[in-house]
């Protein structure tokens, strides 16, 4: 029996009973070994090994604390991306998507000017060919805008992703720099977005296909069943578009940060999301929110604008129009367009980079949930400031069970800083 268990209050001893030894003063317990001295709240009851330490926050060397992240920072960090490094962010924003975004619109906008124009003024004989071209011209235009605005979003994702990353850990790279780490991952970036807009491009087409064969057909049946095709297709297609797309919502930071193939990034995309696909939907959800709202209310002054070229321009147009004026409004209205596209493409291309943050953080934060990246971040950090340069990216870690976070210590050989978790209780005595 230890020595704690032989002795009792003092007082007086019993009649038959030996006397009881003077109790001895009780001693503070040491440290533990190795440990030193431990911060804290003092003495707490319960724990048995004296003085408690004091809580250290998870390290933060960048962008975020090295933790799973709760909502309210997976919503505000994102948008901490444009303030902490702005010459990447808003520079590549304006140099990928912006620019490639204005060219465009000059040339949908100066092509359908064109074409209305010649349309407007064309004799009546000449008038369906015209029409036609018009038709083909607005097609070929509409398809050229997908493809840039593809391409300027796939370069755009890989930046960001990048800078996200990199900036979790503390570092700050220059564009140059930040271009070697993702310019091997763009060819696999652009095939995922036009992979994923074509098959979502089939599945809707398909449905306005079922639905022109029911109307067809004619009679009330066909055209009742083509209403319901559309409105029940649309509706399908709205959730069936927020599930696919919530859970495939990681495959551009799997491409760029494990450097993984289409078929791999799909399916880590997957199993990232599963049982997290309601906080992964609501983050992303909430953010279009924000990022739509800011959209319209730039948009609706150009678009009051718009409205009002007409009556100023061309006052009697609707009574009485004819070639001249209707060629007046189409340039006016072609100038206050461009200028709307000017700068809803500026603004667009900076909200796509808080959009595109706030992925690649879910990306993060559902890795430091599931596989303990936190740790591996941890790691990285503590070695760079080492002056170690030999340390592995911790991004490309193999995926392994997240470790508990309440175990001492946490396997992996990882060592916290003092007080980063308390001591471990003294050995029993024999």
């Amino acid at each position: 029996m230890t020595d704690e268990q032989n002795w009792q209050t003092p007082g007086p001893t019993p009649p038959g009973q030996p006397a009881q030894p003077a109790a001895m003063p009780q001693q503070q317990p040491q440290a533990h070994p190795g440990y030193g001295p431990q911060p804290g709240y003092g003495q707490q009851p319960g724990y048995g090994y004296g003085q408690q330490p004091g809580w250290t926050p998870p390290p933060k060397p960048g962008l975020i604390p090295l933790r799973p992240l709760s909502f309210g920072t997976l919503i505000g960090a994102p948008f901490q991306v444009l303030r902490r490094n702005p010459k990447i962010t808003v520079g590549a924003a304006l140099l990928i998507q912006t620019i490639p975004s204005i060219v465009v619109s000059l040339l949908v906008f100066g092509g359908a000017a064109l074409l209305l124009t010649r349309l407007a003024n064309a004799e009546s004989d000449d008038r369906a060919a015209l029409t036609a071209g018009a038709i083909g011209g607005s097609i070929v235009l509409g398809l050229l805008s997908v493809v840039v605005s593809a391409v300027s979003q796939a370069l755009l994702q890989g930046v960001v992703v990048g800078e996200v990353a990199r900036g979790t850990v503390g570092e700050k790279l220059t564009f140059r720099a930040l271009w070697r780490l993702v310019r091997g991952r763009i060819g696999a970036l652009i095939g995922w977005t036009f992979l994923l807009t074509l098959g979502w491009m089939v599945v809707a087409a398909l449905v306005v296909l079922i639905a022109v064969v029911l109307f067809a057909l004619g009679g009330p049946a066909g055209i009742v069943g083509g209403i319901l095709v559309l409105v029940l297709g649309g509706l399908g297609l709205v959730a069936l578009a927020v599930w696919i797309n919530t859970k495939l919502a990681m495959v551009p930071s799997a491409i760029v940060l494990e450097r993984l193939g289409l078929r791999a990034a799909v399916a880590r995309s997957w199993s990232l999301t599963g049982g997290y696909f309601w906080k992964t939907f609501g983050v992303i959800a909430l953010i279009w929110l924000i990022v739509a709202a800011v959209s319209q209310i730039i948009s609706i002054p150009f678009g009051i604008v718009g409205g009002l070229i007409g009556g100023i321009f061309a006052p009697t147009s609707m009574t009485d129009p004819n070639a001249s004026e209707i060629t007046q409004i189409l340039v006016s209205q072609f100038s206050v367009n461009v200028l709307a596209s000017i700068v809803g493409a500026i603004v667009g291309a900076i909200l796509s980079v808080v959009q595109t943050s706030a992925v690649a953080l879910l990306y993060i934060d559902l890795r430091m949930r599931k596989e303990g990246l936190d740790l591996e971040l941890v790691r990285f950090v503590e070695a760079r400031q080492l002056g170690r340069t030999d340390v592995p990216d911790p991004y490309r870690a193999p995926p392994r069970p997240a470790p508990g976070y309440a175990s001492y210590p946490p396997p992996g050989g990882y060592q916290p800083p003092p007080g980063g978790y308390p001591p471990p209780p003294p050995p029993p005595s024999a």
